[in-house]
């Protein structure tokens, strides 16, 4: 690459594990544009180990205590977004988590860069009736920015997980052009197989991946569900456990799913605590139980949005064999690329994948930015790379 090509200075907020970094890099690359990390920002200890791994730097610091940074031409962050998502208790500004947008408002305030790229869950938009939203849209605004956001389903950008995300971007004291529009996608794996198959009648065949795009061949023996839970499984759909592609494994009635009842574990259950009894009734006390998979996925399907929580529950049936995903799989769920190298500690990296972004989605999005704006001085790159277009189908 020319040394006089334009480097383009970012910063790393709430950095987790550098997916919104890697997204960003990845594109600019394309573009014949440099870049230079000049500083991340994360307060997990695992989630810095893993981006030290990756990135050659540990982000260790708290962004609440920031004070002065090297001067930078672009902000990423995927600012802390329990808070108002639909897993969480939805509090916002209520609490610490939610008044971290306001260190982002702080430090464009202060700096001004040319650009930024701000990551959330869904839940985001519709916080205290949109009112949340509203606020920091308008709070960008008056520190002089041009702004669009989207929401953006994981599914439509070659991903196989159902995820919605807001995107967020804007531009300093210059109008903003995208060509990007919201697209909620399907709803869940059984709509996108529909969807996918009316495409098909009238389109060439598809070509987006799916769940078994994602499995590894060679699965270590300690991702196999013990035999114990597997003999339960068989005596509810038979010796087929291929019959279980698709099914949720909860304690409530409807849908797709077995219930502990079936499995016969109801006494284990009610000694763990995760059930109680009453006049032979029983109700939950706890989510999704003690199931060893408590989701298994249709490998001809997208999977559920992974969470921190449960990503290390999910499930797939492979040879004849129940088994949990791998971290791997998981970070191909995201996106992530193969080269991208997973912490020897499957709690961390199960919980990790849980948070991360979906790296095309943010390739698509800086993409956009790039192709239809002049925030990285485009007019001067050379060669002209036009960079792959990611449609929303």
């Amino acid at each position: 690459m020319d040394k006089n090509r334009p480097m383009i200075k970012f910063i790393d907020l709430f950095a987790g594990t550098g997916g919104i970094r890697l997204g960003f890099e990845s594109v600019c690359q394309k573009f014949g544009l440099k870049t230079e990390c000049v500083f991340s920002s994360e307060i997990d200890k695992n989630a810095c180990a893993s981006y030290e791994l990756n990135f050659g730097y540990n982000p260790f610091s708290d962004v609440t205590k920031v004070e002065k940074l090297p001067p930078f031409d672009f902000m990423l962050a995927g600012f802390p977004c329990q808070s108002f998502s639909y897993a969480g208790k939805r509090r916002g500004f209520g609490e610490t988590r939610g008044t971290l947008f306001f260190e982002v408002e702080r430090l464009l305030t202060k700096y001004k860069p040319k650009g930024f790229l701000l990551e959330n869950v869904r839940g985001l938009t519709t916080h205290d009736q949109g009112r949340t939203f509203e606020t920091i849209i308008q709070s960008l605004k008056n520190i002089g920015y041009s702004v669009d956001h989207f929401l953006l389903n994981s599914s439509n950008f070659d991903v196989p997980q159902n995820r919605v995300r807001i995107y967020i971007v804007g531009i300093l004291n210059a109008p903003i052009n995208m060509t990007l529009q919201s697209d909620l996608g399907a709803p869940d794996s059984h709509k996108f197989k529909e969807r996918n198959d009316q495409l098909s009648i009238f389109s060439e065949p598809k070509t987006s991946k799916v769940v078994k795009d994602i499995l590894e061949n060679d699965v270590p023996e300690k991702y196999e569900c013990t035999e114990e839970f597997m003999s339960k499984l068989r005596k509810v759909v038979g010796d087929d456990l291929s019959k279980l592609h698709g099914y949720r494994l909860i304690d409530y009635r409807g849908g797709q799913s077995i219930h502990s009842w079936e499995l016969g574990i109801i006494s284990s259950l009610i000694e763990k605590g995760y059930l109680s009894a009453y006049d032979n009734k029983y109700n939950p006390v706890a989510g999704n139980m003690s199931f060893e998979i408590f989701k298994f996925l249709d490998p001809e399907s997208i999977s559920i949005t992974l969470t921190a929580s449960d990503t290390n529950r999910l499930g797939i049936i492979q040879n004849g064999k129940a088994r949990k995903l791998t971290p791997r799989e998981c970070a191909r769920l995201q996106g992530f690329p193969d080269s991208y190298k997973l912490l020897d500690n499957d709690k961390a990296a199960y919980k990790q994948m849980g948070n991360a972004v979906s790296v095309p989605v943010i390739e698509a999005v800086v993409a956009d930015l790039i192709e239809n704006n002049n925030v990285f001085d485009r007019a001067i790159i050379w060669p002209a790379i036009k960079h792959p277009k990611y449609l929303v189908r």
